[in-house]
């Protein structure tokens, strides 16, 4: 698989402080910053091969009626697979619709040291698969990858009641810090509805840079070309700003 990535380039809001191009302005009215940013579950900076290792949220202005992050820790939600699908995912690996970088679909954190599951459900372009025995892989097929991205987004929900998963409400210069590499989230459904129905909601993200790059094992490369050729005759092979589309009608956004 001899592919080549593409670059990632980064947004700036004008209304982001002194056009600090390390502070991700986002809102729910893009007269005050970027809309629609994260409504899956996913971990920030996908699209780089050394992935953020931590993410930061200082909210400016907290909606009148809400509007929150969800957060899953990812370690336990990797338990919560039945062992099958655990063998599964940790011969698989993500390809990021926009830039082409490979990751793992099952890592170790170096903090951690704990299996952690990782996938981008708003910029996955191609799933890869290690075949059992072989020295050979395979891309998953549609119906394949809808499946897993629906087992991904079940189980970072079913956190939220079983204790692995929570809900954060903001209140005014609240700030969060996450490992980015073991902590997955998304925004709440009312962190997107319009100003005028929730109110303002405006959030400045920044982010800590990886200390080595998030690589894939089965000596697969750490870029392909997304935005080629399909290298195999069946598969999804998806290069866009956004991925696979896993379910008819949801929000994606990277």
């Amino acid at each position: 698989m001899g592919w080549q990535g593409v670059a990632q380039h980064s947004w700036v809001h004008p209304a982001t402080p002194q056009g600090n191009p390390h502070i991700f302005r986002l809102s729910n009215d893009q007269r005050h910053g970027i809309p629609g940013v994260g409504p899956q579950w996913h971990n920030d900076g996908s699209f780089n091969a050394d992935t953020f290792s931590h993410s930061g949220y200082h909210i400016i202005r907290p909606a009148e009626k809400g509007g929150g992050t969800y957060f899953a820790h990812q370690g336990a939600a990797h338990d919560a697979l039945p062992a099958d699908r655990q063998a599964f995912w940790r011969r698989l690996s993500s390809v990021n619709s926009s830039s082409g970088v490979v990751h793992p679909v099952v890592h170790e954190p170096p903090v951690t040291g704990r299996w952690c599951i990782w996938l981008h459900l708003g910029m996955t372009g191609a799933v890869i698969e290690k075949v059992p025995n072989e020295e050979a892989f395979r891309l998953l097929n549609a119906d394949e990858l809808k499946q897993l991205c629906h087992e991904y987004n079940d189980i970072p929900n079913a956190g939220l009641e079983n204790g692995y998963a929570c809900e954060f409400e903001y209140q005014e210069n609240d700030c969060v810090f996450i490992d980015n590499l073991a902590v997955a989230h998304r925004a709440a459904p009312g962190a997107h509805l319009p100003a005028e129905e929730q109110g303002l909601r405006i959030m400045h993200r920044s982010t800590v840079r990886g200390t080595q790059d998030l690589a894939p094992g089965f000596g697969l490369p750490q870029h392909v070309d997304i935005h080629g050729p399909r290298p195999q005759a069946e598969g999804v092979w998806q290069g866009g700003g956004t991925g696979f589309r896993w379910e008819d009608g949801i929000p994606m956004r990277n």
